[in-house]
């Protein structure tokens, strides 16, 4: 054998390499392909999602519940189901209203004793069975705005229609609250105070004076708040502010002390208006806006009414009226807030004027004196108060409360029998 031959590779050696080169290509490309289609697996996770939603969707269809379906199902809803609904959702909000106003009375209350303690004063017997047992609840709270000078019309009134009959010791240091007042409270649900604050030195001999009647009476409301002819729309506030956080009643009545009032009559009265909330009850008027200086109820701010000559918007007169809880306890919270007229009865007026307040008017509460409201009393239509127009009040009423008691009054059976 030649060097020639033996150098060199036999020919199928060769192919086979050729073949080897090939085999090679083609697993690359095999490889490529393989790994693409590895590549391609969440696309088909994602189809079998979206298979998954529809299917959801297909079985919502079928049940019923597709689109057309429950167009179709309000279509044919019944008109008596809608009121039920509509009349179960208004339910459902007068119950949500009547929780919030209670919890708003709460908060007046709590903040009425945080005053209390701030200004050093006692917590009264009232407040502190308020916060230690609950709230009883009581028909009315009438409040009698007095002033120091009015010792006279105070004592005139307790030998008239207010309930008095104290037990003192022969001093008349110790008194207390005897059977009728006590009744009235218990069993009728009927608080009566006299309502005044303190002089402008706190502590002088007119706050001591007070001090002395009030240990002996036991029937007065003290307020913090600085007595004045001017200050009475700031008093009838803080009046209001103060009564609601120590008694919870369905009424605060506000009553000045030269007017008779039929307590058992006014129970009544109330009463037949218990369940309305935001009552504000009077003998509604609407005076004209005076801007003249020097007058007799005089209004400062007569611009703000319109053109001269304008007069107020309607509004209970003075001498008497009620307002609910719930606009009791509106006061309380925004007090800081309400504007003050120079008149009391127009103040009070202007801070319901915005609200859903039902303003009642009841000529009963501003009967005159006899012989006019004798001659009511005579055809069986008991009046609430009696007053003269004249004097905005009773003229000279120490001296003639007692007659027109005797000619007017109910009579005491008549309260306790009263079915309020």
């Amino acid at each position: 054998m030649s060097w020639k031959s033996r150098g060199e590779k036999p020919s199928g050696t060769i192919l086979s390499q050729k073949w080897a080169l090939l085999l090679c290509l083609g697993c690359f490309c095999a490889g490529m392909l393989f790994t693409n289609r590895m590549w391609d697996v969440p696309e088909t996770k994602d189809i079998t999602r979206t298979t998954s939603v529809e299917a959801e969707k297909l079985k919502l269809v079928s049940e019923g519940c597709g689109p057309k379906s429950l167009l179709q199902k309000e279509v044919k809803r019944d008109p008596k189901d809608i009121y039920r609904e509509v009349f179960k959702t208004h339910n459902a909000i007068q119950t949500l209203d009547k929780t919030i106003s209670n919890l708003e009375m709460e908060l007046a209350a709590a903040r009425a004793a945080q005053e209390s303690i701030r200004n050093g004063a006692p917590l009264s017997e009232n407040l502190k069975k308020t916060e230690s047992s609950g709230r009883r609840k009581y028909r009315m709270v009438v409040g009698i705005n007095t002033a120091f000078s009015s010792r006279k019309r105070r004592d005139s009134v307790r030998a008239t229609w207010m309930p008095q009959d104290l037990l003192c010791d022969a001093s008349e240091k110790q008194c207390k609250i005897g059977e009728k007042r006590k009744k009235l409270e218990e069993e009728k649900g009927i608080i009566i105070r006299f309502v005044i604050g303190h002089s402008a030195t706190s502590g002088g001999i007119l706050d001591r004076a007070i001090e002395a009647e009030d240990n002996k009476h036991g029937d007065f409301l003290r307020l913090d708040h600085v007595e004045g002819y001017l200050e009475l729309s700031g008093k009838t506030k803080i009046y209001f502010a103060t009564a609601v956080a120590l008694w919870d009643a369905d009424f605060y009545v506000k009553v000045d002390d030269d007017v008779h009032v039929n307590i058992g009559t006014l129970g009544e009265t109330l009463n037949r208006h218990r369940l309305k909330p935001r009552v504000y009850i009077g003998c509604m008027k609407s005076g004209p806006v005076l801007s003249q200086k020097g007058v007799r109820y005089h209004e400062p701010e007569y611009w703000k009414f319109g053109e001269a000559g304008n007069k107020y918007f309607r509004h209970a007169t003075g001498q008497l009226y009620a307002i609910s809880n719930d606009l009791a306890t509106y006061i309380s919270i925004n007090q800081h807030v309400l504007h003050k007229y120079a008149n009391e009865d127009v103040s009070l007026g202007s801070w319901f004027i915005g609200l859903d307040a039902e303003h009642i008017d009841d000529r009963r509460l501003c009967c005159g004196t006899p012989p006019d409201c004798e001659w009511k009393a005579q055809a069986g239509n008991i009046c609430v108060a009696s007053f003269d127009w004249s004097c905005s009040g009773i003229c000279r009423s120490a001296d003639r409360i007692k007659e027109v008691h005797r000619r007017c009054g109910e009579g005491e059976n008549a309260l306790w029998s009263s079915s309020f």
